[in-house]
């Protein structure tokens, strides 16, 4: 499989959409989430991430704008005991309530399919960091299939690799309606440096439409981390 830079998998790409990436940094010691969101849309465009206890919430920078919060307002990180959940809708609380109900990542996705957004089908997109006898990492997609409307699902299982992380995101570019994702999750190169790799990713997401960026670096001895929000209605204009 080849890798890639962070520089050429976003920059050039107006709307890969959202993009979950989960890998292991360079020097073997800390996992790697990171989860970011673009939008077209007023109503889209309108969010920031917040912080809630070790978990991630979005919520409206601008609550009278809110217009339809069905598939913008949700959890895009929540920490289940030794488990780290990253998805890109409320899937996050399906995986998370499978969890306490004794199911299965997979088990648990079972229940959902592809957001109900038509005519772009958004995927929904799913990454689970487990430290449970040893780290490990997937990453699942919900994809519309055919005309029927039949949902796939697909899991992708990785045995970590220092230095590697692997990224699946909505949508392949911009368009009406928004080309589906395909293939398999690509691979690229991490860094040890977690501002280092916030900055490469806020800046390879196209300015127009990137809304936030969260990153978190998991200590593989100690289960503490580190973590960066960036939100686009946060900044201050240079």
């Amino acid at each position: 499989m080849r890798v890639y830079t962070i520089e050429e998998l976003l920059s050039g790409n107006s709307y890969p959409g959202r993009g979950v990436l989960l890998g292991l940094s360079p020097d073997g010691k800390k996992a790697v989430a990171a989860y970011f969101i673009m939008g077209r849309s007023v109503n889209s465009r309108n969010r920031i991430f917040l912080p809630l206890g070790d978990d991630l919430q979005i919520r409206p920078f601008d609550e009278s704008l809110v217009s339809d919060p069905s598939l913008i307002i949700y959890s895009p990180l929540r920490v289940w005991k030794n488990q780290t959940i990253v998805t890109n809708g409320d899937q996050t609380d399906t995986v998370y309530e499978g969890f306490e109900a004794g199911l299965s990542f997979e088990d648990a996705l079972m229940s959902r399919c592809y957001e109900p957004d038509e005519p772009n089908f958004t995927p929904r997109i799913s990454g689970l960091l487990s430290f449970d006898g040893g780290f490990s990492y997937r990453l699942s997609i919900l994809k519309r299939e055919n005309e029927n409307g039949a949902c796939g699902r697909y899991c992708y299982r990785y045995e970590p690799s220092a230095g590697f992380g692997h990224l699946i995101h909505t949508y392949q570019q911009d368009g009406n309606p928004l080309p589906t994702f395909t293939g398999e999750p690509e691979c690229l190169q991490l860094c040890d440096d977690i501002d280092e790799l916030s900055q490469r990713l806020w800046k390879s997401l196209d300015p127009e439409n990137k809304i936030s960026l969260a990153v978190r670096y998991i200590d593989l001895e100690s289960g503490s981390y580190t973590q960066r929000i960036i939100n686009k209605h946060e900044e201050v204009p240079a």
